[in-house]
C-alpha cells in the first residue's frame, strides 16, 4: 500500500491462515447472524488464543504479577525501528553484541521464521535501550528453550512482538505502528503491525 511520499507495509499475518504454535487451539469463526434470506446483518464470534498470529507478549506472560497487555506503554509499539536479517538458527550472545544498532529502541528480526534467541543473547539485549523486540518466528525462543529468552526480555519490561510477516521487507530503518488490542488483564493480544517506509516521520531525522 502506498500514498504520497509514503509506503505502508503490512507485516501482520492472517489470523485464519497463519501457523499456530503447537498445542494452541486453532482460531475459529462462528456466524451468529447472517445476511441470508430475512437476515439484515452479519455478526461473527471469534475463538482464539491470545498468542495466535501476529501478537504481543506482555510481561505477565512469563513474569509473576507482571504488567498485563493494557498496561504496556504504547510508545513501545509506535516509533522508529530497525529490521535486521539473520540467518535461520540460534542467535548467540556474541551475535547480540554486534547486531544491535546504537540507540535502537525497537528491533525486528527477519530470520525466515526460524531464528531464535539463546538466553545469553536475550539477556545481553535486555540490558540495552530496547523497548520492543520483534521476530517473524512464532517465538523468541526455540522449542525446548522458551522460558529463558522470554523472561530475559519481559522482566526488563521489553515487550515482545511475535509472528511477523517480514517476507517483503528489506533490512533497514522504518516507522513501526503495532499497538496490541486492549484486553484488560490479558498476558498477550493480537496486533495489526505495519511498517512505514520512504517518509521520515521521526523528528530525529526530520531536521
Amino acid at each position: 500500500m502506498s500514498g504520497d511520499n509514503v509506503r505502508i507495509i503490512d507485516i501482520s499475518r492472517d489470523l485464519m491462515q497463519c501457523e499456530v504454535y503447537p498445542g494452541d487451539p486453532l482460531p475459529e469463526l462462528t456466524a451468529l447472524e447472517t445476511i441470508d434470506g430475512d437476515g439484515c446483518y452479519n455478526l461473527t464470534k471469534i475463538s482464539m488464543c491470545t498468542h495466535t498470529g501476529t501478537h504481543v507478549d506482555a510481561p505477565l506472560h512469563f513474569i509473576y504479577q507482571g504488567a498485563s497487555i493494557e498496561n504496556c506503554p504504547l510508545d513501545a509499539f509506535i516509533g522508529q525501528c530497525t529490521v535486521l536479517e539473520m540467518r535461520p538458527g540460534i542467535i548467540t550472545g556474541e551475535d547480540a553484541e554486534t547486531l544491535l544498532p546504537q540507540g535502537c529502541e525497537r528491533l525486528l528480526i527477519k530470520g525466515g521464521g526460524r531464528a531464535f534467541f539463546m538466553d545469553s543473547a536475550a539477556e545481553y539485549l535486555a540490558q540495552s535501550n530496547l523497548k520492543l523486540i520483534g521476530t517473524d518466528s512464532l517465538s523468541v525462543g526455540c522449542e525446548g528453550n522458551e522460558i529463558g529468552p522470554h523472561r530475559a526480555f519481559l522482566r526488563e519490561g521489553i515487550c515482545i512482538l511475535e509472528g511477523l510477516d517480514l517476507t517483503d521487507v528489506n533490512p533497514g530503518e522504518y516507522f513501526l505502528f503495532a499497538p496490541p488490542v486492549k484486553i484488560g488483564g490479558a498476558e498477550g493480544a493480537p496486533a495489526r503491525a505495519v511498517l512505514i517506509a520512504d517518509y521520515i516521520f521521526w523528528s530525529g531525522k526530520n531536521g
